[in-house]
């Protein structure tokens, strides 16, 4: 079946590059397109995509605010922000929202489709440098008592976890896969699994970025 995309953002020009982009390629179709928060809701709702790419900076509302109520739905779709690094802090509030990654609009074709079609499988799609300059950009100025407090909160939200949990939650920050972690903490696949859904009920996330950024809010 057709991976099934939506794409919001309010530059006509971008939303016509990634439609060319994106039905260019095998097994992706392109079934609606919004220009702000509000019609990225309605078509979402309508439309029942796999795949939300997302700008987060728009007129009216914006993206982080669309992609929290999206993310609300009974069955929502996967959730792609899109951004030119100049907005890194609403980038890192929709992927703390549930967002599942992000991409720059100017990435190589390959790069933006491999991204799709990573997120409509329920995967991340993050790269490690650019994840680095996100959270730096977004905890780097601003109040210290905040960053302090949200450093405390998430420190709390892992104090309930079992070292080896706790070790898992960490390899995950790194972007190490399942089978990667099995071969770092000398456990199964399955076992890392586990802990790995664990982790999704004591800290009350619904995916692996949620769960690394809250480790890098705690080590960081």
């Amino acid at each position: 079946m057709s991976v099934r995309i939506v794409i919001v953002d309010d530059d006509q020009l971008v939303r016509m590059a990634l439609r060319l982009i994106m039905e260019g390629e095998p097994g992706l179709e392109v079934v609606g397109e919004g220009v702000d928060g509000d019609s990225a809701i309605a078509v979402v709702r309508e439309r029942l995509p796999d795949v939300v790419l997302m700008d987060v900076r728009m007129p009216g509302r914006d993206g982080l605010s669309a992609t929290e109520e999206i993310l609300r739905l009974p069955r929502p779709p996967g959730v792609l922000v899109l951004t030119t690094f100049d907005s890194d802090e609403m980038v890192l509030g929709a992927l703390r929202a549930g967002a599942l990654g992000f991409v720059l609009k100017d990435s190589p074709p390959p790069d933006l489709v491999a991204a799709v079609r990573s997120v409509a499988a329920g995967n991340p799609a993050l790269s490690p440098a650019a994840t680095s300059r996100v959270i730096a950009a977004a905890t780097g100025p601003g109040s210290s008592a905040a960053r302090e407090a949200s450093r405390e909160s998430a420190r709390g939200r892992l104090a309930v976890l079992t070292e080896r949990e706790l070790d898992t939650a960490r390899a995950i920050a790194e972007g190490l896969s399942n089978a990667e972690i099995a071969q770092r903490l000398h456990v199964s696949v399955a076992t890392v699994k586990a802990h790995t859904s664990s982790l999704f009920t004591k800290l009350t996330v619904g995916n692996r970025v949620q769960i690394a950024l809250l480790v890098r809010d705690a080590e960081g």
